[in-house]
């Protein structure tokens, strides 16, 4: 699993915007020709594309990868093949995602930096990424820290998906004075994301920001494409008793995880999809299941280790329905790699718990006992090459001894 068994996957040199290239909107692009070419310090990819298209490239670790991912897009193989290896590329290959995308992966043979060149004038529908070598790291002019000094080193922030639950045309439950589920959700939901990101360390991205439908399976892939660190699904409950009140927390079943790993396994042979980081579709079909199976047991150990912290806080807020986390088949919860919880804040049809959910302050007091779990699990919990990762690793190192002058030496990190 790339949460806790290997390195997080990195967006190089910053994610790189959506590129939109002029073509009617909504209209599926077909890639009419991919070229690869070798340069002084790496290649240059190169496009060519029939309709405007949303573009996104990432570098993966171990092994080095980039990966270039269209929408909506596909290719077909048998009118445009894929270039041999060129440069600093050993291997492309390419695969339909969901939603109607595209991915094509690019085995390199070191780290490198990728940049996407910006539409030619002449009006050409092509999009064209250089992969070179990686910029150098700025020097501090400073002096060279003292030896009693702990510096962490250089670490990314936890990336946390919210996603309010339904939307759009879609308004979920419905309390007794009309209050929707969707409203509510967004609204915890964006109360959650600003408490994350006044998190050091700690940044959120939502996956509905506002009134819209999502569909469920592209809610998952949203959070996958951005490489989260865990996935908060936020509903409100619903019941033809209305006496009934409280929330619940809920994560993966073992039969729902069963299922989508059948699902990925059929599927790996027409897509180029990611587990963990580890591409499946280019594996032995024993391998391929077990590294879906290591990567959805450690999933599902982290989400009920997540899981029973935020429970523990939500019983500071108010009534839990549910004393024990639990399991279910829920399609938001279903992604491989990925800890994911959904929580059940409360049962709108109960007249008592719709009234609270509609309050800004009750709203806010379930956002700071969500967060409050996710910031417990990940202290216990922190994934390796994350800066709460760093700062306990620096919080642990033995405290170097006083100087000859009696001075005391410096605690904790220097920031």
């Amino acid at each position: 699993m790339r949460y806790a068994a290997s390195p997080r996957a990195r967006i190089a040199w910053g994610l790189i915007a959506p590129l939109v290239l002029c073509a009617a909107a909504g209209r599926a692009s077909e890639v009419t020709d991919v070229r690869l070419t070798a340069s002084a310090d790496g290649a240059r990819l190169e496009l060519g594309l029939t309709a405007a298209v949303t573009s996104r490239v990432f570098t993966l670790d171990q092994p080095a990868r980039v990966v270039v991912d269209l929408r909506p897009a596909s290719l077909d193989r048998r009118r445009v093949p894929l270039p041999a290896a060129a440069g600093a590329v050993r291997s492309v290959r390419a695969g339909p995602r969901a939603n109607g995308g595209l991915r094509l992966v690019l085995e390199v043979d070191r780290a490198l930096a990728v940049r996407a060149l910006p539409p030619a004038e002449d009006g050409a529908r092509r999009l064209v990424v250089e992969l070179g070598a990686p910029e150098a790291p700025r020097v501090a002019a400073a002096r060279a820290p003292a030896a009693a000094e702990r510096v962490a080193p250089p670490s990314h922030g936890l990336l946390i998906a919210v996603d309010a639950g339904h939307g759009g045309i879609d308004p979920g439950a419905t309390g007794h004075d009309g209050t929707h589920e969707k409203d509510v959700t967004l609204a915890i939901a964006r109360a959650l994301a600003q408490r994350i990101n006044a998190e050091p360390g700690m940044h959120a991205i939502l996956t509905r920001p506002n009134d819209a439908f999502v569909p469920l399976k592209e809610r998952v892939e949203r959070a996958r494409e951005a490489r989260a660190d865990l996935f908060v699904s936020v509903h409100a409950d619903a019941i033809a008793d209305r006496s009934v009140a409280g929330s619940s927390v809920y994560v993966l079943s073992a039969r729902g995880a069963s299922s989508e790993a059948a699902k990925r396994l059929a599927d790996r042979e027409n897509a180029a999809d990611l587990v963990g980081g580890v591409s499946l579709d280019d594996k032995d079909p024993v391998i391929a299941s077990v590294l879906l199976d290591l990567s959805q047991s450690a999933a599902m150990s982290a989400s009920m280790a997540a899981a029973e912290k935020v429970l523990g806080e939500l019983t500071e807020v108010g009534a839990v329905r549910k004393g024990r986390v639990q399991q279910a088949g829920f399609v938001v919860l279903k992604a491989p790699d990925i800890p994911s919880l959904l929580i059940e804040t409360a049962y709108i049809t109960n007249p008592s718990d719709e009234r609270r959910l509609r309050d800004a302050r009750y709203q806010g007091r379930l956002a700071d006992a969500i967060l409050a779990g996710v910031r417990a699990y990940f202290r216990d919990n922190p994934p390796p090459g994350t800066r709460l990762a760093a700062l306990a690793t620096a919080a642990a190192a033995p405290a170097a001894p006083a100087d000859a002058g009696g001075g005391a030496a410096p605690r904790g990190l220097r920031r």
